[in-house]
């Protein structure tokens, strides 16, 4: 019993471990999900002169997009698991720690710095 208990604490503690060393930046913009899929707010920003980037990003996700980071350089697409972090990063560019699901392109996101 000892021996089952303490193999799966070590088991725990080396999965806790593996998935802090996941942990890496992702740069690009906060975006929302249909703007993203797209690749910019172009269509969007021609239908509403004057919009900017942080107000199509949070017209489009009170409108049931998410937020999602769009790295333009690899045109990559990023899950965001945490909707309320990306909330004030709205059509910025950032930088996103945390660790990635290849499977769903979802970054679990540690923290959102805004870069220059």
């Amino acid at each position: 019993m000892r021996v089952a208990i303490l193999c799966t604490m070590a088991m725990l503690f080396a999965g806790m471990s593996a998935s802090a060393q996941t942990q890496k930046t992702y740069k690009g913009e906060i975006m929302d999900s249909a703007c993203a899929a797209g690749g910019s707010h172009a269509g969007m920003m021609k239908d509403h002169p004057g919009m900017t980037a942080k107000d199509c990003t949070n017209g489009c996700v009170q409108h049931g997009a998410k937020y999602v980071l769009y790295d333009a350089d690899s045109k990559t697409v990023y899950q965001l698991d945490d909707q309320k972090k990306p909330v004030q990063y709205a059509g910025m560019k950032v930088a996103v720690m945390g660790s990635l699901d290849d499977s769903s392109k979802t970054i679990h996101v540690a923290s959102i710095k805004g870069q220059s």
